[in-house]
């Protein structure tokens, strides 16, 4: 039978008096022309999690759209973008202003693979020091820069499944399926940051001491924005005090319950990642 765990204390109590600011101020930067998706999943996963306040930095053009399907609580913050509906280095002004007021950044998901787009992320991550979580195409814009990892001051934590583990840092495919352990261990030293290698059996580590290997979850969460909603409950309990591995292993184990039981009722075939947020909370309520 499956061993649950249960949720630090942290996550569990909360002050009569507190205020939203109390539990995190979010900046996710994601979504495209052809992912906003991705925006809208992570966006109300973190929200779910707990976060206090969740803003989402999108391409100008989408911002209408993405109004018109966001969970109400969820706040737009419109950016500059190329021709082609994709975050522009342009918007690092806009940026760099707004991580002033931020706790913790997600960037990644949905944001498409363009040149400037790349820089962004790039030039984003050298001028902040704030918890981040790097995720999906943020993932790619670090091929051959991995020495801003070493350089970061703050805590990173990167979330690639296997295709994306081989192509940051160069290392084949079959010999990560192989050597999961070593390889999540060793990045994850190697580039000062928490890894979650996604995937059955998901491994969290920081390339020391700590190391999880992760029990929940499904094949049937291996679906399109599965991945974007994990990032937000990550971010969700950095924003909530929890260091960087223990929110990546909580936040782990929470995503793959949710998994469970929205498989219960959807079936794993007919889960969709917007069924796993849907069941957040309970996941929260049987780990409390």
């Amino acid at each position: 039978m499956l061993k649950l765990m249960r949720l630090p204390t942290q996550l569990l109590h909360r002050k009569l008096n507190s205020h939203k600011g109390d539990y995190g101020r979010i900046l996710i930067l994601a979504g495209s022309n052809r992912f906003s998706g991705a925006a809208l999943l992570c966006a109300e996963s973190t929200l779910r999690a707990g976060a206090g306040a969740v803003t989402v930095g999108i391409p100008v053009s989408i911002n209408l759209a993405f109004i018109k399907n966001k969970t109400k609580e969820v706040m737009t913050f419109p950016l500059p973008e190329t021709k082609t509906g994709k975050l522009s280095l342009s918007a690092f002004s806009k940026i760099k202003h707004a991580l002033k007021n931020t706790d913790v950044l997600i960037i990644g998901p949905g944001l498409d693979n363009h040149k400037s787009t790349y820089a962004l992320v790039r030039r984003i991550i050298k001028a902040s020091n704030l918890p981040m979580i790097i995720d999906a195409d943020a993932l790619n814009a670090l091929k051959g820069h991995l020495e801003l990892l070493k350089e970061y001051k703050g805590k990173i934590i990167l979330t690639p499944h296997v295709k994306e583990m081989a192509g940051l840092f160069k290392v084949e495919v079959n010999f990560i399926k192989k050597n999961r352990k070593l390889v999540a261990k060793k990045y994850a030293k190697d580039y000062n940051s928490i890894i979650i290698l996604k995937g059955h059996g998901s491994i969290v580590t920081d390339g020391k001491k700590k190391f999880y290997i992760n029990k929940t979850g499904n094949p049937g969460m291996a679906t399109a924005g599965s991945g974007d909603v994990l990032s937000g409950i990550v971010g969700a309990f950095l924003a909530q005090g929890l260091d960087a591995f223990n929110a990546a292993k909580y936040a782990t184990h929470i995503h793959g319950l949710a998994g469970d039981i929205a498989a219960e009722d959807k079936t794993q075939i007919g889960l969709i990642a917007s069924d796993i947020i849907s069941r957040i909370p309970d996941a929260l309520k049987i780990c409390s």
